[in-house]
């Protein structure tokens, strides 16, 4: 990877729609050229896939929660991880190192729902130990991609 290749990277981040035209004016390269670039970052995974950013309360889902989760024993990990990947509300997972095993970014409609996933759903997993929940108030800045 190069240093056009980076400007290519950053322009389809602003911008997943762009064309090949578009990128090869702002890169001085050909269109054949950007197109083929593009391409071969596809085929190396750098570019894994391409996204829509929705606005999340126009959707319907006002509530973003950090909750934050213990395992009882390592034997209980996997089980976690199958049946954490299933909830829909569930839109980050992170395996942490420090006080808490695991990091979940969890978007949903209200705190009823909140409740809900909580109560119903995460604490139903087995080796559940504990949670501490987390509710975002405002987002100052978020990356989608770097």
């Amino acid at each position: 990877m190069d240093i056009i290749d980076g400007q290519i990277l950053d322009a389809l981040k602003r911008n997943g729609r762009s064309t090949a035209s578009d990128i090869s004016r702002k890169v001085n390269l050909s269109i054949p050229a950007v197109s083929e670039r593009i391409r071969k970052l596809e085929e190396s995974k750098i570019i894994e896939q391409y996204t829509v950013k929705v606005n999340r309360e126009k959707m319907g889902y006002k509530l973003l929660a950090i909750i934050f989760v213990n395992i009882d024993h390592s034997a209980s990990i996997q089980h976690f991880r199958e049946a954490i990947i299933q909830f829909s509300e569930v839109i980050e997972c992170h395996h942490m190192a420090g006080k808490y095993d695991y990091m979940l970014k969890v978007l949903i409609e209200d705190t009823t729902e909140l409740e809900d996933f909580l109560s119903n759903k995460l604490k139903d997993i087995k080796g559940v130990q504990k949670s501490n929940t987390s509710i975002v108030l405002s987002t100052l800045k978020e990356i989608l991609n770097r």
